[in-house]
């Protein structure tokens, strides 16, 4: 069977790894344009690009596959790429450009797409960030027949993975990366069967998971300290829940939820403490105030601490307030 892979991040590194030893055919690779990165801010070419290159698979970059826009020039070039591939089928995993009719239409067998969610909860750029952000007690995989609309396209092959009260958007997404490649895999196989059984996505329990702006990460002291928690996980490890203190920027990797009731008197983001557990800070508004024990934060510029190490660095006081 020939495939058309187009994917950028370690997300779809990993399917197409797992495409490559399964022995399908790789008969060419769409990834997005290398990007600047890194302190000099170099061009790097993406997971998926560095994988493919290693494996002797021919890659194409386009800006856009718009034949009518602004890059027509990229999008006609990727085109006659994708006609000469001659695939059966593309795979599609967190590619970020938007595929038009003609491109769906050009394998044989249509497009697949991973996508970190259980549709049709979570459709969008972000279902791994923001079913940790909702609280979600379950999430997976996916596989599903693209269609021209926002992960609208009919399921062909779900799993599903609990979401534990330490998991992060990290750890799911390694987890989420191997059992979609795992599920692909299975996709392609039944499809070479004409074994396939789609299914509609039905009508209700449909949300959307928008792109992460870093603006969201800026921690609200006065929030509840499971709404805290639950965002802290959700954005680590991008872009990181960050807070301020004395006008510092500080980011906030891991906490932990304390069942005691802070001090009613004291306002949301006030250190309460500090010990062997973390930093004891007061949140929430009104006579329900939880406290939440800060485990591991990092300066601007510095690395990741642990809170003890951190102190030691820090001239941190119980009465100081984050978010000030």
């Amino acid at each position: 069977m020939r495939i058309i892979f187009a994917g950028t991040p370690e997300f779809a590194r990993v399917a197409l790894a797992q495409l490559h030893a399964s022995g399908f055919s790789i008969a060419l690779v769409l990834t997005q344009p290398d990007r600047p990165a890194g302190r000099g801010l170099k061009l790097q070419p993406s997971a998926v690009k560095q994988f493919a290159l290693a494996h002797d698979m021919p890659v194409v970059q386009p800006r856009s596959l718009r034949l009518d826009g602004k890059f027509a020039d990229d999008a006609q070039a990727a085109q006659t790429a994708i006609a000469a591939a001659q695939a059966d089928a593309m795979v599609v995993a967190a590619y970020g450009l938007i595929l038009p009719q003609w491109v769906l239409d050009a394998p044989r067998l249509g497009a697949f797409n991973i996508h970190g969610s259980l549709l049709p909860r979570w459709r969008g750029a972000a279902p791994i960030h923001r079913a940790v952000q909702a609280g979600d007690a379950q999430t997976g995989i996916t596989i599903m027949q693209m269609d021209a609309g926002l992960d609208t396209g009919d399921m062909l092959l779900t799993d599903t993975l609990p979401i534990s009260d330490t998991d992060t958007t990290g750890s799911l997404h390694d987890a989420l990366a191997a059992m979609g490649g795992r599920l692909m895999v299975q996709a392609l196989q039944l499809a070479q069967q004409g074994a396939l059984q789609p299914v509609k996505q039905p009508d209700t329990g449909i949300s959307y998971a928008h792109k992460i702006e870093k603006a969201e990460a800026a921690l609200d002291w006065s929030l509840d300290a499971a709404t805290l928690a639950r965002q802290v996980r959700a954005f680590n490890p991008f872009p990181g829940a960050f807070t301020t203190l004395h006008g510092e920027t500080i980011k906030i990797w891991r906490c932990e939820i304390d069942s005691c009731l802070s001090n009613e008197s004291l306002g949301g983001g006030a250190v309460l403490s500090i010990n062997d557990r973390g930093i004891a800070v007061a949140c929430g508004s009104g006579a329900l105030r939880h406290t939440l024990y800060v485990t591991e934060l990092q300066r601007a510029g510095g690395k990741r601490l642990s809170a003890a190490d951190f102190v030691r660095g820090f001239d941190l006081q119980p009465g100081m307030v984050f978010g000030s």
